[in-house]
C-alpha cells in the first residue's frame, strides 16, 4: 500500500502505514477523524462538489465538438472553405489553449474557482460569435478566443476537485466529472441532428443554429453557476463548522497541507521544469491526440462509411456511452486497488487495437465501427487516468495547480497533430490520420511504462534512505523545510 507525504511529528521522521490512523498522529491539536461523520462528510461533498462541476463540463466539451457536428451540416460550403482551412479552425484553438493554460490555472488559483464560470460566460460569447460569423477568418478568431478561455477550465476543476478528496477517493470522482465529456459527446451528437432541423429559422443555415442554441445555453448555465461552484475548502461556507474541521482534517492527514502557498515566478519555475509532469505530458499529449480526433472528425469518419449526416451524428452515441462505462469502471477499481499504472497502460492498448482496425482498412463498415469503440474507450480512460495520477503524486498547492495547467495545456498539442494528419483528399481511408494515431497510442504506452518504473524504484530508494537515518534529528528550522517540500518530502510515497 502506498503511503503519502505526513507532516512530521516530533523530530524522527516517520511513514504513517495505516490510511486509518486519526489526525491526533499528524499533530491537529488533537483532533481525531470520527469515520461515521466522515461518510456524511463525503456524501455532502459529492452532491456538492461533482454535479455542478460536471455539468458545467458537459456544456464546456459541447461547446468545443460542436464545430465537428457544423461541419457536416453545412459549414465550410457556407463559408466557402478552401483545403485545410477547417483542419485550421480546429488547431487554432488548440494553440490558444496550449499558450494560456497555466496562466489561466494560476487566475483561477489566485481569485477562486468562480472564475471558471466567468471563463464559461467569456468563451460562451466565442461561441455565438462562430455561429454569426460570415467569413473563414472570423470564424478561426473566435475559436482562437474560445481556447483562450477554456484553457483554465478542465484543469481548475481537476485542482478544485482535488482540494476536497484524498488521494484514494479522487479518481473516481474525477472519473465521474471527466465522463461529462463522454456524455456531452452522445447527447451532442442527437443534440445537432435535432439542432440542424431549425435551418432557415431567421434567415440562418442548419450548422448556425447548433452553434446559436449552444452559445445560449452556455452563457445562461455560467450566469447561474458563478453562484453554485464552490470555494476552496479553507472557505467552504456551505459546510458547519464541524464539518469543515473534519475536512480540514482529512486534508491534512492525506499530506495536504500548504503553509506558504504563495505564487511567484521564483517557485513555479522549478516546478516547471520537474520532468515526470512532462513524461505525463506526453502520455496525455497521446491520448488527446485520439480523443481531439473523434471530436473533430468522427462524425465525418461515420458519415464516409456510408451513413447519413444525421444517421452518422445518432451512431455517436453508443460510441461514447460504452466509452463512460469502460471509465467508470476502470476509475472505481484503479481506486479501490490503489493502482494507476496498469489501467493506464490498458487505454493505451484499446487506441493501439482501434487505431489497428481503422488503418488495416478492413470493407465491412461494422468492424470499423467497433474500432471506434475501443479507441474512445482507450483515450477516455488514459486521460482521466493520467491526470489523477499526476495530481496524487504531487504536493498539493501551487505545484499541482501548474502541473494541471501544463499537463491540459501542452498536453492538447496532441490536438495539433490530429487537426492535421485527417487529410481531406485521403477520405474515406485517413491512412496518415489512423496511422499517426496508431504511434501516439504506442507513445503513450511506453510513457506510462517510464513513469511508473521511475515511480517504483524512487519508492524503494526512499525507504532505504528513511531506514538509514531513523533516529536522525533534525533542528526546527529543517523541519519547517522539509513541511513544504511537497513530493521531495523524504515521507512522500508516489502511488503507482
Amino acid at each position: 500500500m502506498s503511503t503519502t507525504a505526513q507532516k512530521p511529528s516530533g523530530i524522527e521522521p516517520r511513514v504513517l502505514e495505516s490510511p486509518n490512523a486519526d489526525a491526533s498522529e499528524l499533530g491537529i491539536s488533537g483532533l481525531s477523524i470520527d469515520r461515521s461523520l466522515e461518510k456524511k462528510l463525503l456524501w455532502k461533498l459529492d452532491l456538492r462538489v461533482i454535479p455542478a462541476l460536471w455539468f458545467l463540463f458537459a456544456v464546456s466539451f459541447m461547446d468545443r465538438s460542436s464545430i465537428g457536428n457544423a461541419k457536416i451540416a453545412g459549414m465550410p460550403e457556407s463559408l466557402h472553405m478552401k483545403k485545410n482551412q477547417y483542419n485550421i479552425a480546429v488547431t487554432i484553438f488548440t494553440v490558444a489553449y496550449v499558450v494560456f493554460g497555466v496562466p489561466a490555472n494560476l487566475i483561477s488559483k489566485k481569485f477562486g474557482p468562480r472564475m471558471l464560470a466567468v471563463y464559461m460566460f467569456a468563451w460562451g460569447l466565442c461561441t455565438l460569435g462562430q455561429g454569426l460569423t460570415r467569413t473563414v477568418s472570423g470564424l478561426i478568431a473566435c475559436r482562437f478566443l474560445m481556447g483562450m478561455f477554456e484553457a483554465g477550465f478542465v484543469p481548475g476543476c481537476a485542482y478544485l476537485i482535488g482540494c476536497y478528496y484524498k488521494r484514494n477517493e479522487f479518481l473516481r470522482r474525477y472519473a465521474i466529472f471527466f465522463t461529462a465529456n463522454t456524455a456531452a459527446s452522445a447527447f451532442n451528437g442527437l443534440l445537432a441532428s435535432l439542432l440542424a432541423k431549425m435551418g432557415g429559422v431567421g434567415g440562418y443555415e442548419p450548422w448556425r443554429w447548433i452553434f446559436i442554441m449552444e452559445a445560449i445555453i452556455t452563457v445562461v448555465v455560467s450566469s447561474v453557476s458563478f453562484w453554485i461552484i464552490v470555494p476552496f475548502p479553507e472557505n467552504a461556507n456551505f459546510l458547519s463548522e464541524e464539518e469543515k474541521k473534519l475536512l480540514m482534517a482529512r486534508i491534512e492527514e492525506d499530506g495536504g497541507s500548504v503553509r506558504n502557498d504563495n505564487i511567484s515566478f521564483r517557485r513555479v519555475l522549478p516546478m516547471i521544469a520537474d520532468w515526470k509532469i512532462w513524461n505525463c505530458v506526453i502520455a496525455y499529449m497521446a491520448a488527446e491526440e485520439t480523443a481531439s480526433s473523434l471530436v473533430a472528425f468522427q462524425p465525418t469518419i461515420l458519415r464516409d462509411l456510408g451513413w447519413t449526416a444525421t444517421s452518422a451524428q445518432v451512431h455517436t452515441i453508443p460510441v461514447y456511452a460504452t466509452a463512460l462505462v469502460f471509465t467508470l469502471a476502470c476509475a472505481w477499481m484503479s481506486d479501490y486497488l490503489q493502482h494507476r499504472y496498469s489501467f493506464t497502460l490498458f487505454g493505451a492498448v484499446l487506441i493501439v487495437i482501434g487505431w489497428s482496425i481503422e488503418l488495416a482498412q478492413v470493407s465491412a463498415p461494422g468492424v470499423r465501427y467497433m474500432g471506434m469503440f475501443f479507441v474512445t474507450s482507450g483515450s477516455f480512460i488514459m486521460m482521466s487516468t493520467i491526470v489523477v495520477w499526476l495530481c496524487v503524486n504531487l504536493g498539493k498547492g501551487v505545484k499541482r495547480s501548474v502541473a494541471m495547467g501544463l499537463l491540459t495545456g501542452f498536453g492538447n498539442c496532441g490536438a495539433f497533430v490530429s487537426g492535421n494528419v485527417f487529410i481531406t483528399d485521403q477520405a474515406p481511408h485517413y491512412p496518415v490520420g489512423f496511422g499517426v494515431g496508431l504511434a501516439f497510442g504506442i507513445v503513450g504506452g511506453i510513457a506510462v511504462t517510464v513513469y511508473y518504473f521511475y515511480l517504483r524504484n524512487e519508492n524503494r530508494r526512499r525507504d532505504k534512505m528513511q531506514t538509514s537515518a531513523s533516529g536522525k534529528t533534525y533542528t526546527r528550522e529543517e523541519l519547517e523545510h522539509m513541511q513544504d517540500l511537497g513530493d521531495a518530502h523524504p515521507n512522500f510515497r508516489f502511488q503507482m
